[in-house]
């Protein structure tokens, strides 16, 4: 009953910024969303995105590819849907309503799972971690991009230095990274291959994780 109710408020927010989601994030995350399609696009042509939104991503991904995005909310879907159908992202061949840890599609169906900047908010990102290596084929590879923190070093506190401003403008470094390797290293079926920083300044990073061959 919980995840249920975090969802549905999570519909409530992503409708209220449908109309001005992408003017606000279109130029601030245009790296970390093309560097989050090539890095996908690099594991095979068949793509699933999960928390497509309103379609920002779509566009960065390269000719030959095939890209699915899914999303929870409907009102950010219809904006993907507008990209697709308006030829702005011509390598997308569809766009659906679907909870990221419930996924309707056949085991081992991508080559490449994208995340982009949802990994934070859904309520259980193990669970939807772990929908993702199901339809994802051996060799493939999860690419995730967040707002993700250090748990430690030099960078971990650059951080919580900058994390009372960051947080004026909706910015956390809650999220740490050690949870997703912590995730990997207890199914031994996944291997964080690299972690990327991303404009502005490293604050948003970029995961590539493999899953086994």
């Amino acid at each position: 009953m919980a995840v249920a109710y975090d969802l549905e408020g999570q519909k409530r927010a992503y409708k209220r910024w449908a109309p001005y989601y992408d003017r606000v994030y279109h130029k601030l995350l245009a790296d970390a969303h093309s560097k989050t399609a090539q890095a996908a696009a690099k594991a095979g042509p068949d793509i699933l995105e999960i928390g497509v939104g309103t379609g920002l991503v779509l566009p960065w991904y390269p000719a030959g590819t095939r890209v699915i995005g899914v999303d929870l909310s409907f009102h950010m879907l219809e904006r993907a849907r507008d990209k697709m159908l308006s030829g702005a992202a011509p390598q997308t061949r569809l766009v659906a309503a679907m909870d990221a840890c419930r996924l309707g599609f056949a085991d081992e169906s991508f080559d490449a799972v994208a995340v982009p900047f949802v990994i934070t908010l859904v309520p259980d990102p193990e669970g939807a971690l772990d929908e993702a290596m199901r339809v994802l084929k051996p060799g493939g590879a999860i690419v995730i991009s967040s707002k993700l923190g250090y748990d430690r070093g030099a960078k971990a506190k650059i951080e919580e230095w900058v994390a009372p401003l960051m947080k004026k403008v909706g910015w956390s470094s809650a999220f740490r990274i050690e949870r997703i390797k912590a995730w990997a290293q207890a199914r031994g079926d996944v291997e964080v291959v690299e972690i990327a920083p991303l404009f502005p300044a490293g604050w948003f990073k970029l995961m590539r994780l493999a899953k086994s061959g």
